[in-house]
C-alpha cells in the first residue's frame, strides 16, 4: 500500500502538470514535474500512510495521545498509554503498511516503565494544600540514576549486532565518538526501517529538512531507511551539534527536540547547561537524553560527560 500511495500521488501530480501545461501550450519540464512530486509526497505522505489505520481508530486515538504526552512537559503523563502501547503492538506488527510504526514504538515501550517509576519519587501533595497540586518533574539526575537502572537489566538490542561493527568506522570518519551509534537504539532500536507518526524515518530517525540538509535523499529512494548512508548523517549532524553547544547532552538534546528549542531556552534561562533546562523541555526528549547516556555507558562502559567532543583521526 506504501509504494502503492507513492505511485499514484506521483501520477495524479504529473498528470494534472501536464494538463495545465497542455493548455497553455508549454513545453513540459520533467525536472519541475519531479520537483512537484517530490514536494507533494514529502507535505502529504504521513497522512496518507495512516489512512491504513482508518479501520481501527482506537490505535489511531493513541497515536494521538501519545504524541501530545511525548511534545507535552510532564513525563508522568505517558503513564496512563502503558497499557495500550503494549495492546496496540500486535496490532502493528500484523500488517506490512503498519511494522515500521510497531519499531518506532516498541523502542519507546521503557519511556512507561521508567515514567512509572519516576512518578514514585515526586512528593505526594502536602494534606493542607487547597489547591490542586502542582505536577513537577523530577530533577535531571534523578532521570538519569532511574534510566541507568533501567537499562543496566537490559541486553543489546538483537538488531544491534549486525550493524553496530559497520557504523562505528563511519562516526570515526566524521570525528564523531563512535560510541554515539548506540543513539541508534534509544531511536529506533536499530530498526532501518522505523517510522515515526510525525514522519521521521530510519536507524537515527531524520525528518525530511534535516535529512536533505545533511545529504539524505528522501526521493524517489528513501535514503533514511539506508543504515551506512543514514549513519554518516547523523554523524554530521551530532558534530554541527557539538560545535554548537560545546557539550554533548546538550547536543543529544538538540538532536531530539530540535536545536532552535534548546538554543532559545538557554537564552531565556540564561543558563548553559542541560540540567538547568531539562525538566522544561518535552516529555520526549527528557526520557531521550538520559535514556541515550545510560544505553552508551550500559554498552560501551563511558560515560557521555568522557567522551571527546571532536575526534581525532
Amino acid at each position: 500500500m506504501r509504494v502503492c500511495s507513492i505511485i499514484i500521488a506521483i501520477f495524479i501530480v504529473l498528470l494534472a502538470e501536464n494538463n495545465q501545461l497542455n493548455s497553455a501550450d508549454e513545453t513540459i519540464d520533467l525536472n519541475d514535474l519531479i520537483q512537484q512530486g517530490r514536494k507533494f509526497i514529502e507535505e502529504n505522505f504521513e497522512e496518507n500512510f495512516l489512512n491504513v489505520l482508518d479501520d481501527s481508530p482506537e490505535i489511531e486515538e493513541f497515536f494521538k495521545k501519545l504524541q501530545s504526552a511525548l511534545a507535552g512537559e510532564y513525563v508522568i503523563d505517558l503513564i496512563a498509554l502503558k497499557d495500550t502501547a503494549k495492546s496496540a503492538l500486535p496490532y502493528l506488527d500484523s500488517y506490512e503498511e503498519t511494522k515500521p510504526y510497531a519499531d518506532w514504538l516498541r523502542a519507546r515501550l521503557d519511556y512507561f516503565e521508567v515514567a512509572s517509576e519516576l512518578k514514585l519519587i515526586i512528593p505526594p501533595p502536602k494534606p493542607e494544600e487547597v489547591k490542586p497540586p502542582q505536577i513537577s518533574n523530577p530533577p535531571a539526575e534523578v532521570q538519569r540514576k532511574i534510566w541507568q537502572k533501567y537499562i543496566n537489566k537490559t541486553s543489546e538490542p538483537e538488531n544491534a549486532k549486525p550493524y553496530v561493527s559497520r557504523l562505528k568506522p563511519i562516526f570515526l570518519s566524521e570525528k564523531v565518538p563512535q560510541e554515539l551509534v548506540w543513539i541508534a537504539e534509544v531511536e529506533s532500536g536499530f530498526k532501518p526501517q522505523a517510522r515515526s507518526p510525525v514522519g521521521a524515518v530510519g536507524m537515527f530517525q531524520f525528518m525530511p529538512e534535516t535529512a536533505k540538509r545533511f545529504g539524505l535523499s528522501t526521493f524517489p529512494i528513501d535514503e533514511r531507511t539506508n543504515p551506512e548512508k543514514s549513519a554518516r548523517a547523523a554523524a554530521k549532524y551530532l558534530r554541527a551539534l557539538s560545535s554548537k553547544f560545546n557539550d554533548w547532552r546538550l547536543a543529544i538534546a538538540a538532536n531530539n527536540v530540535g536545536e532552535g528549542r534548546v538554543q532559545r531556552l538557554l537564552e531565556k534561562t540564561n543558563k548553559k547547561d542541560l540540567d538547568s533546562i531539562a525538566t522544561k523541555l518535552p516529555a520526549e526528549t527528557q526520557m531521550y537524553v538520559p535514556k541515550v547516556e545510560a544505553a552508551i555507558l550500559k554498552r560501551e562502559g563511558v560515560k557521555l560527560s568522557e567522551l571527546p567532543l571532536m575526534v581525532q583521526k
